[in-house]
């Protein structure tokens, strides 16, 4: 599995049914993928990425957002075939 697909750091085993998911802040979900702070400020004021909006806190479900970079993932295509073909 790919590096930023993997459960962000000090992150606990996944919710138990009837517990509360964990809520992360931008500066880690922005470790986690990789990126700036103002990079995921931007995904959030766009609407592109999972958030949860707390009074003035922006936080992020750590499940969330993990499907999100799942559901954005390319697949590979195979090119060996049509290599030199028209």
């Amino acid at each position: 599995m790919p590096a930023h697909t993997t459960p962000l750091p000090s992150m606990p085993q996944p919710a138990r049914a009837g517990q509360l998911p964990r809520l992360v802040s931008i500066e880690a979900v922005a470790e986690h993928l990789g990126v700036s702070v103002r990079h995921v400020r931007r995904l959030v004021y766009e609407r592109r990425i999972p958030y949860v909006k707390w009074g003035h806190l922006v936080r992020f479900d750590v499940d969330d957002v993990n499907a999100w970079v799942a559901g954005s993932r390319i697949a590979v295509v195979d090119l060996s075939d049509s290599q030199g073909r028209r």
